[in-house]
């Protein structure tokens, strides 16, 4: 990877790379667990929201689906750009709004019903930057579900359980050791659907998932000042340079080069965030010839100068973190 940029790790899969880019963060959200008849209807506070099902079972409903989704012990449900989603006992129970209930617990814990709890669910989310989102977002469908009878269940059994005690127990150390596992389960949930190609529309991650496209993918996340030609991606491949630029642009939506292109912008849309690397630097760092090819080029991208988008990112992630509600660590979960 070129100097004086900070980019991610040149040695790490390519998925591994977009995530570092992405600059997921995640944190739980709440959880409850439930006895009897109940039914809660929230709204995320994040665009991507990981609903998961620890024991017992539960209905989700929400915006798009044409009927409610029973989810059982061990699935978990990844909900984008969903403005509400109600979790229930029954589909015919009629939900509370869980925001006053949850305002009253500020460990975020609840509890439903007097007898014995048979369900409980634990809710995180994941936050990204803009421009993460722009590049996250856009490739997830809107609600998935991951199903325990999936080849991935063990582990994210396993995740759930680690999860589960970090709440529940509260050691030291509870709320970071929560984020991780939440982070974790994150990337396991995203493993699961790189398994099918065809479960993404056409983006980054389906070119993740076709493994015939990977190493051209590797060669473009891993030097992307290079100046790339289509002949050197497609021996990669080892395709011939039709079929690999037909077979790339139906997995990414675009041809090989122009995903080059947007992978250096947001290259260096990081750097600008996260480094005060010269603009000149960064220029030659990703393979343009001057400052200002680099500049217009990355106009084009984002709409602004490099200059004003690391002012302006700065600054609001400067409000962000003011804004940032203090980290709590949860009382016994019974």
């Amino acid at each position: 990877m070129p100097a004086g940029i900070a980019t991610p790790d040149a040695e790490g899969d390519p998925l591994s790379q977009a995530l570092s880019l992405i600059g997921a963060r995640t944190a739980v959200a709440g959880a409850f667990t439930a006895s009897g008849s109940w039914a809660l209807r929230l709204q995320p506070r994040a665009r991507l929201k990981l609903t998961a099902v620890v024991h017992g079972s539960c209905w989700l409903d929400t915006e798009g689906l044409q009927a409610p989704l029973l989810l059982e012990e061990g699935e978990v449900a990844v909900l984008v750009d969903r403005p509400w989603d109600v979790l229930a006992s029954d589909p015919a129970a009629a939900p509370v709004d869980a925001g006053p209930l949850f305002t009253d617990r500020p460990d975020r814990l609840l509890r439903l019903g007097e007898e014995p709890a048979t369900t409980t669910v634990i809710g995180s989310h994941v936050e990204m930057d803009r421009s993460g989102e722009q590049l996250l977002l856009a490739v997830l469908q809107p609600v998935t579900r991951i199903r325990a009878g999936s080849p991935h269940a063990p582990v994210v059994r396993l995740l759930l359980d680690r999860l589960h005690h970090e709440v529940r127990d509260r050691r030291p150390g509870a709320t970071a050791a929560a984020r991780h596992y939440a982070y974790l389960l994150f990337v396991e949930v995203l493993r699961t659907q790189l398994a099918d190609p065809l479960a993404f529309p056409p983006g980054w991650l389906r070119v993740l998932a076709t493994r015939e496209l990977a190493p051209a993918v590797a060669l473009m996340h891993e030097s992307p000042a290079t100046n790339w030609h289509l002949e050197d991606l497609a021996r990669a491949t080892a395709l011939s340079r039709s079929t690999f630029a037909e077979r790339f642009r139906a997995a990414a939506g675009m041809p090989p080069l122009a995903y080059l292109r947007n992978w250096r912008m947001r290259l260096a849309e990081q750097a600008l965030r996260e480094t005060d690397t010269t603009v000149a630097v960064l220029a030659a760092s990703l393979g343009y010839s001057s400052e200002s090819a680099f500049t217009h080029a990355f106009i084009r991208s984002t709409g602004t100068s490099p200059s004003r988008y690391r002012a302006s990112s700065r600054q609001a992630r400067s409000a962000t973190a003011q804004d940032a509600p203090t980290d709590q660590i949860a009382p016994p979960l019974t």
